[in-house]
């Protein structure tokens, strides 16, 4: 069936998708859109160049990320035997860097993910059930969204103490009531449509009807705005690990690897400013490809 677009309404960060009743036919014309953006393109092959270095990357790597040696310590890059330098402890930074990229992706794209799953699951409940639930629900989210990203992950990350599995759940809250707030908006929406009454007025049970008519319409909506999100968690989980609240040494992660060469920026400062370069990099190509996906999915043009 096939209904008209409906805006949906904006989040603090961007505003969610129209939901429509989507078809093989949308589909289609959303890739030929992507196709033809070459800036998404080019985004999306950065992202999966990345994507390739974080599976393989071990195997690429010229040297052991964590062989140290003081005697060659901060070398310049191009160096013999050290294309990009060393760090602070003499350890290989073009190693380092590509082996990092799997721990660094993997620090970005979990909490994004699992509030993905975890946030919908959520809006989609308090949207379609409306009323005091929806009131509830949202009130509760909204506690937590009151509170600036940077500064609820710093603290939750202080209040678990430092360590991967401890930066992941932090910054899951995190994203977890922006999510369910964009969820909710487009399942609201979607509750009211034709379609949707038709199947209750025909007695189907508020399962079915979330099943087939409800997630199919908000999901794209809502993927699209979480992967507007993976930049900044990549960002926030450097930001964690260079404060100490996040990875630990020896791991190879770029927010890590700024703060141990923080105190090598007057020295070299064009070493220290590598790991940067990668999450400026990764941040950029994420976002892009996330602008184009979302241009591509608005299909008023």
């Amino acid at each position: 069936m096939e209904t008209t677009a409906m805006p949906a309404s904006a989040s603090s960060a961007s505003a969610p998708l129209a939901a429509v009743q989507r078809s093989p036919g949308y589909w289609r014309s959303v890739l030929g859109r992507l196709g033809r953006d070459r800036v998404a393109l080019g985004a999306g092959l950065v992202v999966l160049a990345l994507l390739l270095l974080a599976l393989i990357g071990p195997w690429l790597a010229p040297a052991d990320p964590y062989q140290a040696s003081m005697l060659k310590r901060l070398q310049p890059i191009g160096s013999e035997g050290y294309l990009l330098g060393s760090d602070e402890l003499g350890r290989d930074m073009l190693s380092r860097l590509i082996v990092g990229t799997r721990l660094s992706l993997f620090m970005g794209l979990t909490p994004v993910l699992m509030a993905f799953l975890i946030g919908s699951a959520i809006g989609i409940l308090a949207g379609y059930a409306g009323g005091t639930t929806n009131t509830l629900i949202m009130r509760t989210v909204d506690v937590f969204y009151a509170f600036p990203s940077v500064l609820l992950a710093i603290a939750l990350s202080g209040a678990l103490g430092a360590g991967i599995l401890n930066s992941l759940i932090s910054l899951t809250i995190v994203f977890v009531p922006q999510i369910a707030r964009v969820a909710e908006a487009v399942t609201t929406q979607v509750r009211g449509r034709d379609y949707v009454e038709a199947a209750r007025a025909s007695g189907a049970s508020g399962f079915t009807i979330v099943r087939v008519h409800v997630l199919g319409n908000v999901l794209g909506p809502i993927f699209v705005y979480s992967t507007s999100l993976i930049a900044v968690s990549l960002i926030l989980a450097s930001g964690l690990s260079f404060l100490g609240l996040g990875v630990k040494p020896p791991e190879p992660e770029w927010g890590l690897m700024l703060n141990t060469l923080r105190t090598a920026i007057y020295v070299q400062p064009a070493l220290a400013a590598l790991p940067g370069l990668m999450i400026f990099i990764t941040s950029i190509a994420f976002n892009l490809l996330s602008d184009g996906l979302r241009s591509a999915m608005d299909n008023k043009g």
